[in-house]
């Protein structure tokens, strides 16, 4: 692999790419700090920094090391003293941003946010703070994030999470269900935005442009009969002014919410409305006898037993 990040399994695109053992001793903090060489006062929290600035300002094909040197005011070899290559720095990247606050308040620092006391409130938070992080980092919509290397700050925007989820009462895995199915949502959504806004800036046509262009014919489609259930929609279907991210949201939220109430009617049911508690013993079942236990009954212990015969007594 160059050190540039060039080759194909580590093009700059795909989140563990690189080395994952350096990438995890950089982010949890083990990597060894360079002794000599580089300029002072660089050091891999500003590179993480600059790369991400980079990312946000011009896309993530712009992020080279000799760019970062460029920005660094330093020389590009100094900056491989710190971090192997683009592949590692992509994953000290998607770390950073990746860790940035998922409370019902984005500003807050990270690592000081609680998660919100209400599990509708906390799916509400989680999923306008990730919208608005993938729109401050458009670049995350093209990175491969199916391996994504875990540090720190990732592992505590899911512990917050989590938290939060928590007094839903689902098992571990539908929790898990429930943050890939928000997060899929919210980056479905701003792909779809962040594709509108990348086709203007590619054609130099707005989006009315391109609709009025194909007015004509689609006037004449619609007049045709083939198509009647289009024909006969309302002429504010396609208005901008429809919050399709509010819409979307709030039935997720209205589905989960139907999925609590059918595990809290199952647990009172069970008797029990402690998903964590031990199940309410049965009355009416049969006990279970002790295997263990002696079968001979301990008639010492009974004072109205009758005594045992003895065989070799005198029967006289």
């Amino acid at each position: 692999m160059a050190k540039d990040g060039s080759t194909a399994a580590a093009d700059g695109t795909t989140a563990g790419s690189g080395d994952i053992a350096r990438s995890l001793e950089l982010l949890w903090g083990a990597g060894e700090r360079p002794s000599r060489g580089p300029k002072p006062g660089l050091t891999l929290d500003r590179i993480v920094t600059a790369a991400v600035a980079v990312a946000d300002a011009e896309g993530l094909p712009a992020v080279s090391m000799r760019r970062l040197s460029t920005e660094l005011g330093t020389g590009t070899m100094s900056l491989y003293r710190y971090v192997p290559g683009k592949a590692e720095l992509l994953d000290l990247m998607l770390d950073r941003v990746l860790g940035e606050p998922l409370s019902a308040e984005p500003d807050q620092p990270a690592g000081t946010q609680e998660a919100p006391g209400d599990w509708r409130v906390a799916i509400d938070a989680m999923a306008r703070t990730y919208l608005d992080n993938l729109r401050r980092h458009p670049w995350l919509l093209k990175i491969n994030q199916a391996r994504t290397v875990l540090g720190p700050s990732a592992l505590r925007g899911l512990e917050l999470a989590l938290s939060a989820l928590r007094s839903m009462g689902l098992r571990d895995p539908e929790l898990i269900g429930v943050i890939i199915t928000v997060n899929s949502f919210v980056e479905g959504l701003a792909r779809t935005q962040g594709d509108a806004a990348e086709a203007v800036a590619q054609t130099g046509l707005s989006d009315e442009q391109f609709w009025d262009s194909q007015r004509p014919y689609l006037e004449r489609a619609m007049l045709s009969g083939a198509y009647p259930m289009m024909a006969g929609m309302s002429e504010d279907t396609f208005s901008a002014d429809f919050d399709h991210f509010e819409f979307g949201l709030q039935r997720l939220i209205a589905g989960f919410e139907a999925l609590v109430q059918e595990r809290t009617a199952e647990r009172t049911a069970g008797g029990t409305s402690d998903p964590t508690a031990e199940p309410t013993p049965d009355p009416t079942a049969e006990p279970t006898p002790d295997l263990k236990a002696d079968p001979t009954p301990d008639l010492k212990a009974d004072p109205t037993a009758e005594p045992t015969p003895d065989p070799t007594a005198d029967r006289t």
